[in-house]
């Protein structure tokens, strides 16, 4: 019991000394809050300094980590983009050239055709040699024409199961018996490497009073002993007297055939069916 009177009376005197506290003016206690506040303050700041530094550095490297990842997955994006884009034109090219040869084909239906693609050719910078990935197998047969980019290419000289090698008109030894379309004289355009630099190909064998002109449709001639008729070569041009016998006439033709992109070919598999001549 005593104890309890005890613990009741301090707990009194507290509530008594609390109550004292409370109930003094603010301006007394204004110098001991102010000690505290300058006391305080300047850690509370440095820490709010400290905490926000390393937040934007926290936030900062988090979108760093976002931009690099941004910029990896664009790039690969970029790649693909460029890899498809690449591939469409490709295929692009290709349909216009099988279109061209289709087109081609429709100018030509009345000789049997069959297509195939170049796989290899000469050192030179132009197709005079080459070879295509269809042979003896496929029907091929030496002497058959060959023809792409709207016209005469070249014929087969020789022939393998699975391959066979094309001499174009553009090389040194070919000769093609030709005639002009309008007017049917005779010449004979001569393969010609050093002049085919210049995109022409050597026009001879004509009378001075053949009319063949400039600008004239130069096609295959019905006496060829090899090359089928009427297959578009190229068109005349400097067609000229010859001045050492006043008697001939020579000049050039500008093939219609492209002979540094040829990619795919068409081969005629119909065979002339005549004597070869001594000038081819």
């Amino acid at each position: 019991m005593k104890n309890t009177k005890y613990f009741l009376a301090g707990l009194s005197l507290l509530c008594i000394c609390m109550i004292a506290v409370t109930s003094i003016q603010g301006s007394l206690l204004n110098p001991l809050r102010n000690a505290v506040g300058t006391f305080l303050v300047p850690i509370q700041s440095g820490i709010n300094a400290v905490g926000g530094g390393i937040y934007q550095e926290l936030s900062a490297m988090a979108e760093l980590r976002t931009a690099l990842d941004e910029n990896e997955r664009l790039k690969a994006q970029v790649a693909e983009l460029t890899e498809e884009n690449t591939r469409l034109r490709s295929e692009q090219f290709e349909l216009e050239r099988l279109r061209d040869l289709y087109e081609l084909d429709q100018d030509y239906m009345q000789y049997n055709k069959i297509g195939a693609r170049i796989i290899a050719k000469d050192s030179s910078s132009w197709f005079s040699v080459f070879r295509i990935d269809k042979g003896a197998d496929d029907g091929i047969k030496e002497n058959m024409n060959v023809i792409a980019g709207g016209g005469l290419v070249g014929i087969v000289t020789d022939v393998g199961s699975n391959y066979a090698t094309v001499r174009s008109i553009i090389d040194d030894s070919s000769q093609v018996s030709a005639m002009a379309q309008q007017s049917g004289d005779s010449c004979i355009v001569s393969g010609d490497l050093r002049l085919f630099r210049e995109g022409r190909l050597r026009l001879s064998y004509m009378e001075k009073d053949d009319d063949i002109k400039d600008g004239d449709m130069i096609v295959t001639s019905n006496i060829s002993g090899k090359f089928l008729p009427g297959i578009l070569i190229g068109y005349a041009t400097d067609i000229t007297v010859d001045y050492h016998d006043n008697l001939t006439k020579s000049g050039y033709l500008i093939p219609v055939a492209q002979f540094d992109r040829l990619q795919e070919v068409l081969v005629i598999t119909d065979l002339k069916d005549a004597g070869p001549e001594l000038n081819e």
